[in-house]
């Protein structure tokens, strides 16, 4: 594994994550449309059963969403959206007042609610650029912020994505957000990046993002890479979502050895046996 010293992330509410050896965001989906588990814990006492799954299974945050962003997904008001995060935030912290609880939005008053709440971390998909008051209320409540890069909006981002060099393209916009936010406020303790796999790029572009992610590093951020179930994995498996399972710990595991130690995800316990494996050989190389 290459040796590399990754940065503390600093979080709302005062609270730090140190992702050492590895973070693992475990996915929660309270929405009825999402890719792979859409429905599935759309109900209150499942998506707690869910949490409580999770957090056993060895994941360090939970990644809450309620807005599927899949490609061809249509945007959901923000108010809907806080309403089926309401309760599931609040039954978490009453179980596991120690959470780590991220928000998966890019909606400025879902945000605000959810931070006032207890939410640790934004993580936005838009890097704020859908709605315009969601940069003023991250530099408001200063929460964890996920930094990631998208081309087009989930209703069409896979309409025949470009790029001259998609790794190129990503690396300067990581650079460009990261001096804006800096700059209005954020310290960059509070950022990761996300290259956003399958966000606006063909399987060509996933996989040489997935090759490189590694080398966005040098920008001082932790990656964080999420690539759990999704369709660049098609290709090499029967192509049902439930069939990626393989290629998403053998991608992890690789990505593992290149240093990345941040990885959202379905499955939360292979992936830690994925990644304390991938530690333990290492430690013989």
């Amino acid at each position: 594994m290459a040796s590399v010293t990754t940065p503390i992330w600093k979080l709302a509410g005062g609270r730090v994550f140190r992702p050492a050896p590895f973070g693992i965001m475990g996915i929660l989906n309270v929405t009825p449309d999402s890719f792979f588990d859409g429905g599935a814990y759309l109900q209150y006492p499942k998506a707690l059963d869910r949490a409580a799954q999770l957090i056993a299974d060895g994941a360090h945050i939970l990644d809450l969403g309620a807005e599927s962003s899949r490609p061809g997904a249509l945007p959901l008001a923000s108010d809907e959206e806080w309403l089926r995060l309401l309760p599931v935030m609040q039954g978490i912290q009453s179980a596991f007042p120690e959470a780590l609880i991220s928000v998966d939005t890019c909606h400025a008053h879902t945000a605000e609610c959810a931070l006032k709440a207890g939410a640790h971390i934004i993580n936005d998909i838009s890097a704020c650029s859908y709605d315009a008051l969601l940069l003023e209320k991250v530099l408001e409540y200063k929460p964890g912020y996920v930094l990631m890069h998208a081309q087009g909006r989930p209703y069409d981002m896979q309409n025949n994505p470009q790029y001259a060099d998609v790794c190129d393209t990503v690396r300067a916009f990581f650079e460009e957000k990261l001096q804006v936010l800096t700059a209005r406020g954020l310290p960059e303790e509070h950022i990761v990046l996300d290259p956003g796999i399958g966000f606006g790029k063909s399987v060509e572009h996933n996989l040489a993002l997935l090759s490189r992610a590694h080398e966005f590093q040098d920008l001082g951020r932790p990656v964080l890479m999420g690539l759990s179930m999704k369709s660049v994995f098609a290709s090499f498996s029967d192509g049902a979502p439930a069939d990626r399972a393989v290629a998403t710990q053998v991608a992890t595991a690789l990505l593992a050895q290149r240093g990345i130690v941040l990885h959202r995800v379905h499955d939360a316990i292979a992936t830690a046996r994925s990644l304390r494996l991938t530690l333990a050989m290492n430690s013989y190389g």
